[in-house]
């Protein structure tokens, strides 16, 4: 199989086919994705990606979804804010590191739901021939992959089910090294993710081992929800948790602590806002309102 369409029935379940039964259409489609079976989305329970959606303005997300972060916003109203600034961080390191660092492979591990642009559109905007390897274990991001896989014919995508904490199976994935030369630099992206990740599961570790195959110029790229500029964050995390979604503040210190052994490209640590803002940041952020950090290092 070389793409996926999708259809959910009332009940949420979704069932990934391919297009066209047999063979991708189009130009721009060049993939590689697993085969799968029906999966359950759970549209009774809410989940951080289509709460992530929802702040987004997107419109994959269901009645529990919209209410948990409803909920969310009624503690904390800047985490619309905080979630659009996290995305412009994302875009503003893709294009810096396809463009001026020249990096050509990427591999994103908590893609969340497809919102345009994706990681690939802005690495292959600049670069056509960048590959991207996304990864995630959410089943609805599994059913719009479509999204995900779609490529320059110069370049190339692909997909990986799998949880962040499974280190193993992302590396010894076939759809990983059938997109990914590891023996040339990757830019391993983990945006917003790793604050769902409690110290007893060891996110500090996750994150050694998955750079510790990437050879040298290689780049980790990620952003991390906080309470030090604004304690009234923690009442963010409260909401999550109150909702059976684990979420956790970290501070800079903590956050700094992932870079261990790199080399933090300057401006360090920062509020992501702050990372080399662009002309579509406004002057008027603060802070307090962004309350997330975002870094970039490089493997010496």
């Amino acid at each position: 199989m070389v793409a996926w369409g999708e259809r959910a029935d009332a009940r949420g379940l979704a069932t990934v086919t391919d297009i066209d039964g047999d063979k991708p259409t189009g130009k721009w489609w060049r993939s590689v994705v697993p085969e799968t079976h029906p999966v359950d989305l759970k549209i009774d329970e809410p989940h951080s990606a289509r709460m992530y959606d929802y702040y987004l303005g997107g419109k994959d997300n269901f009645t529990a979804d919209r209410e948990a972060a409803e909920q969310a916003l009624a503690v904390f109203p800047n985490a619309r804010l905080v979630s659009q600034q996290n995305r412009a961080f994302m875009i503003r390191t893709a294009r810096y590191l396809a463009g001026e660092v020249g990096i050509r492979q990427f591999l994103d591990i908590g893609t969340g739901i497809p919102t345009s642009p994706n990681l690939h559109e802005v690495a292959q905007t600049i670069s056509p021939d960048a590959r991207v390897v996304y990864a995630d274990n959410d089943p609805i991001v599994l059913t719009h992959a479509r999204a995900l896989l779609t490529s320059t014919p110069a370049g190339r995508t692909g997909y990986i089910e799998a949880d962040l904490r499974d280190v193993d199976r992302i590396l010894a994935a076939p759809h990983l090294r059938a997109t990914l030369d590891l023996d040339q630099p990757v830019a391993l992206f983990l945006i917003a993710v790793l604050h769902f990740i409690p110290d007893t599961d060891d996110p500090y570790g996750i994150v050694r081992r998955l750079l510790d195959p990437l050879p040298a110029g290689s780049h980790l790229v990620l952003t991390h929800g906080t309470a030090d500029v604004n304690p009234d964050a923690e009442r963010l995390y409260a909401a999550y948790q109150q909702r059976g979604i684990h979420l956790q503040s970290r501070t800079r210190a903590e956050c700094e602590h992932f870079f261990d052994e790199l080399d933090l490209v300057d401006p360090g640590v920062q509020i992501v806002h702050r990372w080399r803002p662009d002309d579509t940041v406004p002057d008027t952020l603060t802070d307090a309102e962004v309350s997330n950090y975002g870094a970039v290092g490089r493997k010496p």
